[in-house]
């Protein structure tokens, strides 16, 4: 992607999660294909990003996409974002665009929810929502899909992500 086109697109992005708005019906019928531990691990996702988890699952349901460790992929590959601050999301976004030096050394793992952890999360969510996936029961697959692993599936995953 183009550099004008990620940073409007990135504005959407920004808008969007401004007022997320998580479709009942959309919702409903995506959670249905999860199993209990990986329903409870989409619901403590923020309404943010259960709504963009939405909106890639629809994307590759619409390329008549059946593959359901696909589709959960697509429904839990920010999971390991956590609950992480609007504010922080975009400290993040223009440290990675800018200033990816001073991210690798700002975002520190470890425990509570200090703005350095929360950039920790944000730049490792791939590897952290595979760990929780995983202990949610969700299957090997799934967890290598939502790593960025080079499984089947994945350029699917990323390119319904990167819409």
């Amino acid at each position: 992607m183009r550099t004008a086109e990620r940073a409007l697109h990135r504005s959407r992005q920004l808008f969007g999660a401004l007022r997320p708005r998580v479709d009942a019906e959309r919702r409903a019928e995506a959670v249905a294909l999860l199993r209990d531990g990986e329903r409870r691990l989409f619901a403590s996702m923020t309404p943010r990003d259960q709504q963009h988890c939405l909106d890639v699952y629809a994307r590759l349901r619409a390329t008549s996409s059946d593959d359901r460790d696909l589709l959960v992929a697509a429904l839990l590959h920010d999971a390991g974002k956590g609950r992480v601050a609007l504010w922080h999301r975009v400290v993040y976004v223009l440290l990675a665009a800018r200033a990816p030096r001073l991210l690798d050394r700002a975002a520190a793992p470890g425990e509570g929810d200090g703005w350095r952890q929360a950039l920790y999360r944000c730049r490792h969510h791939e590897a952290l929502g595979a760990q929780l996936a995983r202990a949610a029961g969700a299957t090997a697959r799934v967890a290598a899909l939502i790593a960025g692993d080079d499984v089947p599936g994945q350029a699917a995953l990323t390119a319904a992500d990167d819409a």
